[in-house]
Order: structure tokens, then sequence, then C-alpha cells
């Protein structure tokens, strides 16, 4: 029974920053992929930042790079997204995912990802 919940979400301004949570449980397999997926009203779900939860290589979208940060604490079985440099087009949903298999074929793609929170919002205002 793997659960996937997310917080952190709220409205900023453009410059801001947010952190963003996944807690896991249940979710015991090792070196799979684990990130954050988003999705703004009228455009298709699209892939943010992945980590290999053993190993702890990180991938990122091309839109993000050098303004997000995807890590994780295993300690916390956590997985966190550092927003820094927030612009109006990261307006979205963000969703936690998790695969079971590692990020080298999960990528930033959904299809290999087969656990999914709910969702925590992300507003930011210009």
């Amino acid at each position: 029974q793997v659960q996937l919940v997310e917080s952190g979400g709220g409205s900023v301004q453009a410059g801001g920053s947010l952190r963003l949570s996944c807690a896991a449980s249940g979710y015991t397999h090792s070196n799979n992929c684990m990130g954050w997926f988003r999705q703004a009203p009228g455009k298709e779900r699209e892939g943010v930042a992945v980590i290999n939860t053993g190993g702890g290589s990180t991938y990122y979208a091309d839109s993000v790079k050098g303004r997000f940060t995807i890590s994780q604490d295993n300690a916390k079985n956590t997985v966190y997204l550092q927003m820094n440099s927030l612009k109006p087009e990261d307006t979205a949903m963000y969703y936690c995912g998790a695969a079971t298999v590692g990020c080298v074929v999960a990528g930033l793609g959904d299809l290999e990802y087969k656990y999914w929170g709910q969702g925590t919002q992300v507003t930011v205002s210009s």
C-alpha cells in the first residue's frame, strides 16, 4: 500500500522560492526513480525533476535547470523540490510520482511511474 503525500505549495511572486515535500510510505524499492511532475491548465503533464532513490543521480527538465533542486532524505522517506527564482510559467499543480525502475529507464515521461500523490498547487504571480 504505497502512499505519496505532497506539501509545501502556495502562492508567491516572481523571483520567490518554495520548497515542496513528498512523504512516501510503503515504498520499499531500492535504486528506483522518484520525483516531481507538473500540469498547468490546458497543458499535458510534464516531468520536472527526478532522482534515483538509491545513488542520488538527478535529472531535470531544461526549463528548470539552475533554478530547481531535487533532493532526498532517506531517513525520513521524503523527497524535496527546492524551487528558486520562480517564474509565472512555473504555475501548475505539482505531483509526486514513484516508479519501480531506475531514472535512466523511467526518465521524465510519466508512463513508468506507478504511484502518485494528490498534488499541491503552486501559483507564481508577476
